[in-house]
């Protein structure tokens, strides 16, 4: 039997949050929608928005979803459009307006951070980035 899981987010209004993220994601299905959740499905991953019943709750980066992606054009997409009215962080790290932690991630990160010779350059590049620069990393490398 196969067993599923959504992310579960709260928000003082989860159709708001639900409509932030369907203007970014190109892929994204609206499941359901009631007064006190919206459902909704994003790079394949379900997600469920619910109407805050804890105001205290807030996101942190103790949790962050990943984004990995193949070319320098989606980085700039996603981290342009999330930090737009978010923040920031170091190696491409940063929080959306409602303060959900993202890592925008170029694939080829994984390639070089497994390669024994190119790995410390790799992460000496990154280290000294925000957003990620797929062509500085590739220069850090040879």
């Amino acid at each position: 039997m196969a067993t599923t899981f959504s992310i579960c987010l709260w928000h003082q209004d989860a159709r708001e949050m639900a409509h932030y993220y369907q203007q970014i994601f190109s892929d994204f299905k609206l499941l359901s929608e009631n007064p006190m959740a919206t459902v909704f499905e994003m790079n394949g991953i379900r997600m469920m928005c619910l109407n805050n019943a804890a105001p205290n709750i807030s996101f942190n980066e103790k949790i962050s979803l990943v984004l990995t992606v193949d070319t320098q054009e989606e980085i700039d997409t996603y981290w342009n459009y999330f930090t737009k009215e978010g923040t920031a962080g170091q190696c491409g790290w940063l929080e959306d307006k409602y303060g959900v932690s993202w890592q925008v991630v170029p694939r080829i990160l994984g390639q070089l951070m497994t390669n024994p010779e190119t790995a410390p350059k790799a992460t000496y590049a990154f280290m000294q980035m925000s957003k990620f620069d797929i062509e500085k990393l590739e220069e850090a490398v040879r």
